[in-house]
């Protein structure tokens, strides 16, 4: 096993100042330290479309970046009720075709943060659910949800309640966790809910 680990940070808003990147920024900084966490922009992957026999070369680069991650962190909006089309996009794209999904076996996590009280708490239950449909290993606890998120930031987008970043410093070691196969199967953790 190389080291350090490799986390694909992955934003479901394009918005460079969302909360769904500033919950990532906020997690490269808590990861553990026998692992990094990058993080890849979506803005170039184009409206899902299979009608042509050639991927786009920003799909390609999708595709080349999970399969080199040991680990893939998600960090969605909620839009109604599900999680954003920034992200289904992606996880159509790097899904196929069929028997070049890259998503399979990848261990993966999802986060969270918007201004509502429910957070997107909805928005992740969708989302892991299609992870396991992509035969990804999804830790199995729910994940870390930030309500109130524009409490939980400071102006610059830092994470500064104490209780969201302990719980976000939780989820990334059993994300490392299941990403080493000699402990992957214990990665679990408490469900919880965090606010502002």
């Amino acid at each position: 096993m190389h080291l350090p680990l490799r986390i694909l940070g992955i934003p479901g808003s394009l918005r460079q100042q969302s909360y769904s990147r500033a919950v990532l920024t906020a997690a490269q900084r808590l990861v553990p330290s026998i692992a990094s966490l990058d993080l890849f922009d979506l803005h170039d992957i184009p409206p899902y479309d299979r009608s042509s026999a050639e991927m786009p070369a920003a799909v390609l680069e999708l595709k080349r970046r999970i399969r080199a991650a040991d680990a893939v962190l998600f960090s969605v909006p909620e839009h109604l009720y599900s999680a954003s089309t920034v992200v289904d996009n992606a996880i159509a794209w790097a899904a196929a075709p069929d028997h070049d999904n890259a998503w399979v076996d990848k261990p993966a996590a999802v986060v969270g943060a918007s201004d509502g009280w429910r957070g997107t708490a909805l928005a992740q239950h969708h989302l892991r659910c299609k992870l396991a449909d992509l035969q990804m290993r999804p830790l199995r606890q729910v994940e870390v949800v930030v309500r109130e998120a524009s409490s939980a930031f400071d102006r610059r987008g830092d994470l500064v309640n104490a209780v969201t970043r302990d719980m976000l410093s939780e989820l990334l070691a059993d994300l490392v966790g299941l990403a080493q196969p000699s402990i992957g199967a214990h990665a679990t953790h408490t469900p919880a809910m965090a606010s502002g």
